[in-house]
This record gives C-alpha cells, sequence and structure tokens, in this order.
C-alpha cells in the first residue's frame, strides 16, 4: 500500500466488491455505480456476471462503469495471480467493500467457518497487496460485532462453546468480527466495519429477495401461520432499509475519522417485535397471534410447529446496540433513515407479492 494516505485521497475512487450478486453486495455495486464510482464485481463465474447484469439493467444501473473479476473465495490468495495486484483494474483500486459470506441457518460449524471466517480473512490479506487501497469496508453484524480482535485466533475450547451456544452462523460471524480485524492489524489494513441490523427492503419499492429470519415471520403472519409471538414486550428486532446501508456503506472510505471504527446500522425507531409484527398485520388486515412465549420455551418445542430454525431465537434479545456514531456521521452527511413503519409496510407488500409469484 501507499505510505501517504494523503495523496491517496486525490485518486479517482475506484471500488471493488464481494459478494456482489448477493442481497446486499448488488444493491451495494449499484449505488456505486449510481454515484459514478468505477466499480469491479468479484464473482465466482461467467453465471454470476449474467445474473448481477441482469439486475443491474433491470434496475437502470450504469453498467458502463462495471468490471469483473473471476476469484476462489476458498483459496488463499483468492485464486489470483499476485501480479495482478499492481496491474490493471486491481491496481487502481481505493475503496474494497466485503459484504460476501453465507447467511443461512443449519450450517455445521466447519461449513460456517469456511463461509465467514476463512472467507473474510482472505479478503483482508488480498486487499493488504493493493497498492493504493484506502479503505476496506467489511460487513459484520449488529449482534456480533465489537469483538476484542485479541481474542483471535480463538482456541478449541472456546470455538466448541461458542458455536454450540449460539449456533453455527452467529458464532461464526463473532469469530470473524475478530479475525478480520486482528488481521487488518497484522497487514496494516485500513479498516472500517459495518454492523447492520435485520436488513430489510427498499425504502421506496420494499424490493428484496431475503427470505430468511424477520422475513419468515413476516410471511407466515400475512399467511396465517403464525400461531404465537415468541419474547415479550421488549423484545427488538431491529431493521435497517437496503437503500439506507449501502448509502452508509459508500460514505466510509473517503473519511479518515471512520479509519478503525466500528458502526452499527439500523434504525432505533423500530417498533418492539411485537409492535412490528402489529404494524404489518394491520396493514394487511390480519390479525396477529394474542399468544406470547418465552424465547426460552419456544426453543424447546419442535420446529415443525414453530415454523422457526433454533438459531434464528437468539436474535429475539431486548438489547439495544451503539448507534450513535453511525447516526450522527449519516446525518451529518444528509443521510436519514426513511419513515421505519412505511418501509415496513412496502416491504412486507413485496415479501406477500413475491410469495403469491412464487407459489402461483
Amino acid at each position: 500500500m501507499s505510505e501517504s494516505p494523503s495523496k491517496l485521497t486525490i485518486l479517482p475512487r475506484t471500488a471493488l466488491v464481494f459478494g456482489a450478486t448477493g442481497f446486499i453486495g448488488k444493491w451495494l455495486v449499484k449505488e456505486l455505480l449510481d454515484q459514478g464510482a468505477s466499480t469491479t464485481a468479484a464473482v465466482r463465474d461467467a453465471r454470476s456476471v449474467e445474473r448481477l447484469l441482469d439486475w443491474l439493467g433491470n434496475h437502470g444501473a450504469r453498467a458502463n462503469l462495471l468490471n469483473f473479476i473471476t476469484v476462489d473465495l476458498g483459496r488463499d490468495g483468492l485464486g489470483i495471480d499476485q501480479h495482478r495486484h499492481a496491474t490493471g483494474n486491481l491496481a487502481a483500486v481505493t475503496d474494497v467493500f466485503n459484504a460476501a459470506g453465507a447467511y443461512s441457518f443449519g450450517m455445521t460449524s466447519e461449513q460456517a467457518r469456511s463461509a465467514n471466517v476463512d472467507t473474510s480473512r482472505r479478503v483482508v490479506e488480498f486487499a493488504s497487496h493493493l497498492p493504493n487501497l484506502i479503505r476496506l469496508v467489511h460487513l459484520s453484524g449488529y449482534r456480533v460485532g465489537g469483538q476484542d480482535p485479541h481474542s483471535a485466533p480463538w482456541s478449541v475450547p472456546r470455538r466448541r462453546a461458542e458455536y454450540s451456544r449460539l449456533g453455527a452462523y452467529e458464532a461464526s460471524k463473532k469469530e470473524s468480527d475478530a479475525v478480520v480485524q486482528a488481521t487488518a492489524d497484522q497487514f496494516q489494513v485500513p479498516l472500517t466495519v459495518v454492523n447492520p441490523a435485520t436488513v430489510i427492503g427498499h425504502s421506496l419499492t420494499g424490493e428484496s429477495d431475503q427470505v430468511l429470519g424477520l422475513a419468515t415471520s413476516v410471511r407466515d403472519l400475512i399467511a396465517g401461520r403464525l400461531r404465537a409471538i415468541p419474547g415479550s414486550r421488549a423484545t427488538f428486532v431491529p431493521v435497517v432499509t437496503i437503500d439506507y446501508l449501502t448509502r452508509f456503506m459508500t460514505l466510509l472510505p473517503a473519511l479518515e475519522e471512520t479509519r478503525g471504527m466500528s458502526y452499527w446500522a439500523l434504525d432505533d425507531d423500530t417498533p418492539s417485535f411485537p409492535d412490528l409484527l402489529q404494524v404489518i398485520a394491520d396493514h394487511h388486515r390480519v390479525a396477529p397471534p394474542r399468544t406470547r412465549l418465552p424465547v426460552t420455551l419456544v426453543k424447546m418445542l419442535p420446529q415443525s410447529l414453530t415454523h422457526a430454525h433454533p438459531e434464528t431465537l437468539n436474535f429475539l434479545s431486548p438489547d439495544r446496540y451503539p448507534t450513535g456514531p453511525a447516526t450522527r456521521l449519516a446525518r451529518s452527511h444528509g443521510l436519514e433513515h426513511p419513515d421505519v413503519r412505511t418501509s415496513l409496510k412496502r416491504w412486507s407488500d413485496y415479501l406477500e407479492a413475491s410469495t403469491r409469484k412464487t407459489s402461483g
């Protein structure tokens, strides 16, 4: 990397996005292109290129600013010849965004670590070779952010205990958060971490192709399959719209104050979980369940009855999060959360329509 950050900031903005074909990644690519940033999408194969180009075309993005690079996230070095770091499109990269990983429940510990820990470590190591890097922005999570980098690597006993207690997905994200920070420190990579809440659809259209977690509860509620509400009146499942999140992420690389920081990106005005479901139930004119069950009890019930994967129940908590720095930073650059109740309604409309389309 260049030794002079002050010189780096005058370079034309050039972005590299890992996880570019995922829900967050493709909206991030679109946001970067809309801002006029030359962008390279790291993809697996030609089919990924075709899918992303189709999606971007359907959303009016400026694909003329888009390049592609094929990577293998399962290999050290990502399958890229070291010479390419210093030549061509990679040599110009100033901003790296890592949205790669697996958002899935029911993985084995090995699968989760491979997808979320090893992959993230490799991205940081890769970024350390980019000659004009200004910032690596890594996507972590609101319940796992803020880990101590000195705790990495985790010992085998700790890993076994955490993966057993939290489930493979959440534990792997928690371990990844520590590993990313530690690796960035080791290789002197300028890092900013973003810890998003549950990411819902676009604030204007509700569009989202993410149907796990909270989306499952919303779809079950609309369809009349939600028999009880887990948690208490204080249960808080915060959300953030995809358009707010991606705009927030693109703010970070050019701001020196964000280097070494972690930001919790979520809307504090999100209603409590029962009230959130009530907002959606009223909008769709369905009756929400009257029965509430403690999370500890729900965990004991069979999944066939709860319609919820046991790992998702860890997210039903009254915890609140340190959102102040992210909110102040966003507002200082004219970025405000859209009205969360309106966004929830539009998202639920999109989920309902897409469910009808799929089942039809």
